[in-house]
């Protein structure tokens, strides 16, 4: 299937019936397989061959679905998770433990920096946060002899940074750590990590590649080119014996291409069960088929909006990669040479006020704590995820009282501005 184009790869990779066999991808909703002999079954708990036993662990729905991911990105390997934030963490826990540190881009989602932040740093994972645009003996000089593991996003949601790949990768493998790359907002479709130097790459699959807002879910994509046997001292939960698991050694048994989402299916998954249902993962499906159809609008309509409001004398100014005004235009032209998303964001003059008559007079765009989906949604931070803040602390912290962002769905575009033109009209 990697030979054909990722257009017919979103449509039909993953799943490929046989004769007489239902020709959309079949929902297995069942907890359990039955089988015929305790030995059969226990040669799935050895290892020893492949089937499926109990779907806290692996899924047949799951793993078709995983199988397609995988083949849009161009990996080896992937599994699906509960959600986003479980892909993140099992990514990085994966390769960490109490003792381990982790650097990472300061420019990443909010529930991700308190995720390495807070909680992490509570089971005794350290984090050091970078600026995204930091030089490159900056990047080096963060890394530790503990460091395990480099993270970033290649859009951030919201800050809509633009992270230098190639730059991150870099100094990942100069330390003998893999960089893991959150793919979310670009998708598969305009950027795919992997081709730039990335190793481990997440997604929240809630956002455009689920695309109907009907189902949160993650996934995690080995690219199957880290040498973990080649940092062993690093990574003994990968390349010495797992006595939790019959003693076996990943990386020996599943070699660079299996071992890292072996690990955390046979470990963290069994531990920790953040599965994702067959039937979400069936609707994540449906939204993939037309993954490649639908990013071309979302980017279509977000640079439209982009321009309508740079243009606008009621607005202060507008972030989008790639406007050439934006800092991460020239970077945006090489990583996302087909555009990123669909996610704009922009301050208003007249600061919360202002912002307040806006979001009131909005008809079409929906006032939503969601991005990434079909239908145009939009967010004023000051007044719903950071309303516990002060305009002060609101400035200090980069989300001034009248910055808005808007996730530009697939309806015309000529429609998204108008009713954008009306609502400035009403400040």
């Amino acid at each position: 299937m990697q030979d054909y184009s990722i257009n017919t790869r979103c449509v039909q990779a993953g799943y490929t019936p046989g004769n007489g066999e239902p020709r959309q991808m079949p929902i297995i909703q069942s907890t359990t397989f039955k089988y015929d002999t305790s030995e059969e079954m226990g040669k799935l708990f050895d290892l020893e061959a492949s089937g499926y036993f109990y779907s806290r662990l692996q899924n047949p729905t799951n793993d078709m679905v995983a199988a397609k991911i995988a083949s849009l990105e161009g990996g080896t390997s992937a599994m699906l998770t509960s959600s986003g934030q479980a892909a993140s963490f099992f990514a990085i826990f994966n390769i960490c433990e109490a003792g381990s540190h982790v650097v990472a881009s300061s420019s990443i989602y909010g529930g991700t920096f308190n995720l390495l932040d807070v909680t992490m740093r509570k089971m005794g994972i350290d984090v050091t946060f970078v600026d995204p645009d930091c030089t490159e003996e900056e990047l080096n000089a963060a890394f530790k002899e503990n460091t395990r593991a480099c993270f970033g996003e290649t859009i951030a949601n919201p800050a809509l940074t633009v992270l230098d790949i190639e730059k991150f990768a870099k100094a990942a493998h100069a330390h003998g750590v893999p960089l893991i790359v959150d793919n979310t907002f670009p998708t598969p479709v305009n950027c795919r990590p992997i081709e730039w130097g990335a190793d481990i790459v997440t997604h929240s699959t809630t956002k455009y590649m689920d695309g109907h807002g009907v189902a949160v879910g993650g996934a995690i994509v080995d690219g199957g080119k880290f040498d973990w046997m080649a940092h062993a001292d690093k990574f003994p939960g990968l390349c010495t014996p797992d006595e939790s698991y019959h003693g076996v050694t990943y990386a020996e048994k599943f070699g660079k291409e299996g071992a890292f989402i072996s690990k955390c299916t046979c470990q963290l998954m069994r531990d920790l069960g953040c599965i994702q249902s067959p039937q979400s993962a069936f609707y994540l499906n449906l939204g993939l088929e037309s993954l490649h159809v639908r990013m071309p609008r979302h980017v279509e309509n977000g640079q439209a909006v982009a321009e309508f409001l740079e243009a606008h004398e009621k607005v202060e100014y507008v972030n989008y990669p790639t406007l050439p005004s934006n800092k991460y235009y020239e970077r945006a032209k090489k990583y996302l040479p087909n555009g990123g998303c669909g996610v704009v964001s922009f301050e208003v003059k007249g600061g919360r006020p202002a912002a307040e008559k806006f979001m009131k007079n909005l008809k079409l765009a929906a006032i939503e704590t969601h991005v990434a989906d079909a239908r145009t949604c939009c967010l004023n931070p000051a007044t719903s995820t950071h309303r516990q803040m002060n305009d002060e602390q609101l400035k200090a912290a980069g989300v001034p009282a009248g910055l808005i962002r808007i996730s530009c769905g697939l309806e015309d575009k000529k429609d998204l501005i108008a009713d954008l033109a009306q609502a400035l009209e009403a400040i």
